[in-house]
């Protein structure tokens, strides 16, 4: 998720000020990919017995450009090299890049790198068993919101319990659950850690000249590599590793390494303390967080009034004329009924028909790409949501293939999907990489876009609220390149499919394409038209996100799609299957609003579908569920049922969006409200 990075070098490198210097710049620049909310470094100095650390709630290219950073830099590391700018005693650099998870990054204790115990460490991943492992160790006192504290507190009380700091780092990574990489510096010891429970480490070493560079990601480092001129130095055939639940102990003076394994405890490993270093802190400390007082406010925005605003109009709607077959009501667009009440929809449906045949053909077909090396054999775009982690556990466990999992982040991901990704990779070991977007602006574009649309309501430009996640296509086939990966598997459910967003828009309904998301020609022109008319008509749609809008419609319908496979094209979809699987193995995560384990990950979809079902009287859930009826999965009852209950607004989600944006929920609510309804 965030991106952690550093430079380890004694003074056998040669190494001088000015290319540590370019080497870390380069790397802030190349993980800032992976987070924009704030950035920091900590650097370990053998000569002046310091660790000194500077953090801000900024992006990594405004940090390293700003006039503290350039002297936080020249000061620590000065008095290592000598009068000739070569190195001559030992430093360790660690640095993060952070998309926040849980923490605000407005408490810059909360941003990495993080420090307790005399210790300093950065991190990439969630752990989520944090408040339960707070409890087991409340007496280790917790300061901040941020998980990593926890971490290094674990370490660090089984290291003075006697402990060494490998048997401390593996039994530690054994109690957490999610996941975690991570460079440890410590105070009292000239030793460095690096680790990773789901391998989203990579190295490169040359023992003999006593010089390593770590990344997140394999990307990062090669691209360093290349730019910096840095080939000489580094015998990448040997050099490059990511193993899940692996770890170094780098011995910054004599770079001697221990390789360990994070599952196994030996408790055979000895390690001497050294002088003990300061940890200066290079910015005004914030307070700790009061975790009563959060409770308590908490508390006040369940008990909210502003929960009343939300309509219901279930008695109403239920009166509406239905499908006999299906749930699909009289206000869908381009429906209509044949004498036995059956809606065009169902009579032009051609049901999937799955079977175990085609799940050993799909095993044939993925024989090709899997890779004989070490290497990746496919990418898998990871939401986190249930299909795709049921999937991705499919492919590990089922299919044999070594995956490499890609979210896009645009500002829209919750905290639940965030911990779920964390929870179902760091069980199978698997990296995930995250595009993370300009999130302040990103979300500045939807406020745009929703308050524009307040202004004139359309049903048929809702889905102009999620064009910024569309980039997700155009940033797949960038990860394939850079990853050297031919394959990717998508999760997309053939269920999922919603004729309706593009119905609102005047397209009707194309029952013999392809795939969910696919159109003609003819509906693109159409598709385009229409905004271009709602654009005109309301010039408050021509803002500043035209052009993220227009780059979406071009990501979504015209990024090319090569070596792709749809995984539940050739897998049964068994709801209950799949949701007793991810929750007995994994401890997924499940919305306690919300009696569906479906599109509770999505910060936008509460929102949406809280205007379709109040304006039209139906949803993503009765089109889903109309599916199932279809395919014989669900009877119409039982599937009735359902929806009564998965239509009820949630309220919390909705309040998250709103907040989130920067709207104001009772305002919005009231104009959604105020809209005439189509029933």
């Amino acid at each position: 998720m965030c991106g952690i990075f550093g430079l380890i070098a004694n003074r056998e490198s040669n190494i001088s000020n000015a290319k540590s210097a370019e080497i870390i710049k380069k790397l802030f620049i190349l993980s800032e990919s992976r987070g924009k909310e704030s950035a920091g470094i900590a650097i370990k100095t053998v000569f002046d017995k310091k660790i000194q650390i500077l953090k801000q709630s900024v992006a990594a290219s405004e940090l390293i450009r700003s006039f503290e950073y350039q002297n936080y830099y020249c000061n620590s590391v000065k008095n290592s090299f000598d009068e000739k700018n070569k190195l001559h005693a030992p430093i360790a650099i660690i640095a993060h890049a952070r998309l926040v998870t849980n923490g605000s990054q407005e408490n810059n204790n909360n941003n990495q790198p993080i420090i307790k115990s005399n210790s300093v460490a950065v991190h990439n991943g969630i752990i989520t068993n944090v408040d339960e492992l707070w409890n087991k160790y409340s007496y280790l006192g917790r300061e901040l919101e941020v998980d990593t504290e926890v971490l290094i507190a674990i370490i660090k009380n089984k290291i003075e319990q006697g402990n060494s700091i490998i048997d401390s780092l593996q039994s530690a990574f054994q109690e957490i659950k999610g996941t975690a990489s991570t460079a440890i510096l410590f105070s009292e010891y000239n030793k460095v850690v690096i680790a990773s429970n789901n391998a989203s480490l990579y190295f490169a070493l040359n023992k003999k000249k006593g010089i390593l560079i770590f990344a997140s990601e394999n990307y990062i480092l090669q691209t360093a590599i290349d730019d910096l001129n840095l080939k000489e130095e580094f015998n990448l055939s040997d050099s490059i590793w990511s193993e899940p639940f692996s770890g170094m102990l780098i011995d910054i003076s004599s770079f001697e390494i221990d390789n360990y394994k994070l599952n196994e405890i030996n408790n055979n490993h000895h390690v001497e303390k050294s002088d003990v270093f300061d940890v200066i802190i290079n910015h005004s400390p914030d307070k700790p967080i009061d975790f009563e007082a959060a409770k308590k406010q908490l508390k006040s925005k369940k008990q909210s009034p502003l929960r009343n605003l939300l309509k219901f109009n279930i008695d109403k709607i239920n009166k509406l004329t239905r499908c006999s077959k299906c749930l699909l009501p009289e206000t869908f667009p381009f429906i209509n009924y044949d004498e036995n009440g059956v809606c065009n929809y169902c009579n032009s449906y051609t049901p999937h028909t799955i079977t175990f045949h085609k799940e050993e053909k799909l095993k044939k077909i993925l024989k090709k790409y899997i890779r004989s090396n070490t290497g990746v054999d496919c990418i898998v775009p990871f939401s986190g949501g249930r299909d795709s982690s049921y999937g991705l556990h499919y492919i590990v466990t089922e299919l044999k293939l070594k995956p490499l999992t890609f979210t896009y982040d645009w500002g829209m991901v919750t905290d639940l999907a965030r911990r779920n990704i964390a929870r179902v990779c760091g069980k199978l070991g698997v990296e995930n990489i995250i595009v993370s977007a300009d999130i302040k602006s990103k979300r500045k574009n939807i406020k745009l876009n929703v308050e524009a649309w307040l202004k004139k309501p359309e049903l048929g430009m809702i889905p102009l609220f999620m064009a910024g996640d569309k980039h997700f296509f155009y940033y797949v086939n960038v990860i394939k390149r850079q990853t050297k990966t031919l394959l990717d598997i998508w999760m997309t459910n053939p269920l999922e499919d919603t004729n309706f967003k593009v119905g609102f828009a005047g397209q009707k309904p194309d029952f013999d394409k392809k795939m969910i998301d696919s159109l003609s020609f003819r509906k693109k022109v159409g598709l385009a038209l229409y905004y271009t008319k709602n654009f005109l008509s309301n010039p408050f749609y021509i803002n500043r996100s035209i052009f993220d809008t227009a780059w979406a419609f071009y990501s979504y319908y015209a990024e090319p799609r090569e070596n792709f496979y749809l995984l539940y094209d050739y897998l049964p979809w068994d709801e209950k299957k799949i949701e007793t699987t991810l929750i007995n193995e994994y401890d997924w995560e499940i919305d306690p609003e919300s009696p569906s384990t479906w599109r509770i990950g999505d910060g936008t979809a509460s929102f949406y579908n809280y205007i379709y079902f109040t304006v039209a009287g139906f949803s993503e859930f009765d089109t889903f569920r109309s599916n199932q009826i279809r395919e014989g999965q669900i009877t119409r009852e039982d599937a009735l049922k359902l929806v009564n209950n998965e239509n009820r607004p949630r309220y919390q989600a909705i309040k998250w969006y709103c907040d989130t944006i920067g709207i104001d929920f009772e305002r919005t609510i009231t104009i959604i409200n105020s809209i005439k309804p189509l029933y």
